[in-house]
């Protein structure tokens, strides 16, 4: 997948629209900007326009406003954050394609930047609407998508302009192919894919995907236990997707036919009731006694999972392996988080709770890519086309 970027196209002197992904966590309590890292990802791009004498419009959505105007979802403190971040003004529009808008476009010069406000404040918006695609193509010459984090939606301002304008990917997209492709095009073997989160009916299409490629796949969180009471094991109150016990083992035969190792938790640390201050034992994966629910992995099944990590030369991984909001039940995505942190191969994040999980151990700088997407990531990991990375230009 070999698509323009920015570098590609010759951005002098021309108004330039960029979709970023600005849906940043703000304290309802105080309207200011919780977590800065969606802005922080988008420096790069705006910065090389800016240095090539580019006009850069920026446009991006904000939580769900549901299509209508709605001052606490304003882009506002994104527009203060992002000018202490390029140490210029950015100037907000205070709507997206109405008078505000215009003027600050039509008006804008080499060198500067304009900020339209909430895309997502049009109802237009989620539904790609041809004329809020014009509307928002009219005000510049060039597009580029830098949002990972919702390529996977065919919205106005992230496939819509394409339609009417040269269309190419930012920097933050450009390394998400490199990595995210990379690992599913062409990885370096062993390859091994560690998948965690409450529910196998989510992963299926990345475990299916994921089997044609890897050499080991680790299945951890709360979706194991669909796969052990699929092979007769009791689960206790674990949680279990009884609708998906043939296809748990049709994904097992699947993996089998393939030569792939699937691996399964050893031992998990069980409970029972669901809370940090609950009494809990190590069991055995196999026997989970009755009145009790696995809420992490065990102790054997760290040193499993570590066995076969530390010969990997790719690893992705997506997905926690236990209760992380509990402290007591996140050991077990703690160990694997430090696992990789000291392991010598590409380590791929696939956003979401493991991105958050790996942040939260200041380990992110170890990894080799955490992904801006959850969503976006998971469908791509499926093999699905994204349509924000579809519509770009082809080198």
């Amino acid at each position: 997948m070999n698509k323009k970027t920015v570098k590609d196209i010759d951005v002098n002197s021309k108004k330039v629209l960029v979709r970023c992904d600005f849906n940043v966590p703000i304290s309802s309590e105080d309207g200011t900007i919780t977590d800065n890292r969606r802005i922080k990802a988008a420096i790069p791009t705006i910065q090389y326009l800016l240095d090539n004498n580019a006009k850069v419009i920026l446009c991006s959505h904000l939580g769900r406003p549901k299509g209508e105007f709605n001052q606490k979802y304003s882009l506002k403190p994104v527009a203060e954050e992002l000018s202490k971040l390029l140490n210029k003004e950015v100037k907000l529009a205070t709507d997206v394609i109405g008078e505000s808008a215009k003027e600050l476009t039509s008006n804008v010069k080499e060198g500067e930047v304009v900020l339209l406000e909430n895309v997502r404040f049009h109802k237009e918006e989620e539904k790609n609407a041809p004329e809020f695609s014009k509307a928002l193509a009219d005000m510049a010459e060039l597009y580029v998508n830098d949002a990972f984090g919702t390529a996977h939606r065919a919205h106005s301002s992230t496939t819509g302009v394409a339609d009417y304008l040269p269309a190419v990917s930012g920097f933050l997209i450009e390394k998400e192919l490199e990595f995210l492709g990379g690992a599913l095009e062409n990885p370096a073997h062993p390859f091994v894919a560690i998948l965690g989160g409450a529910k196998v009916s989510d992963k299926i299409g990345v475990i299916e995907n994921l089997i044609d490629k890897v050499d080991t796949l680790i299945i951890g969180g709360g979706m194991a236990y669909t796969f052990y009471k699929a092979q007769g094991h009791s689960i206790g109150t674990s949680i279990c997707e009884e609708d998906k016990l043939e296809l748990a083992n049709s994904l097992l035969e699947k993996a089998k036919a393939k030569n792939v190792e699937i691996l399964l938790p050893l031992d998990n640390n069980v409970s029972a009731e669901y809370s940090n201050d609950a009494e809990s034992m190590i069991v055995s994966s196999e026997e989970i006694p009755e009145g009790f629910m696995g809420l992490d992995i065990g102790p054997k099944t760290i040193e499993k999972f570590e066995e076969v990590v530390k010969n990997a030369k790719t690893v992705v991984w997506n997905g926690p392996l236990g209760v992380c909001e509990f402290s007591k039940f996140e050991v077990g995505t703690k160990a694997v988080a430090s696992i990789l942190a000291n392991i010598d191969a590409t380590t791929i994040i696939g956003g979401g709770d493991s991105a958050a999980a790996i942040e939260k151990l200041g380990l992110a700088d170890k990894m080799t890519h955490i992904s801006t997407g959850g969503g976006a990531s998971l469908e791509f990991l499926e093999g699905k086309l994204l349509p924000g990375i579809e519509c770009l230009e082809e080198k």
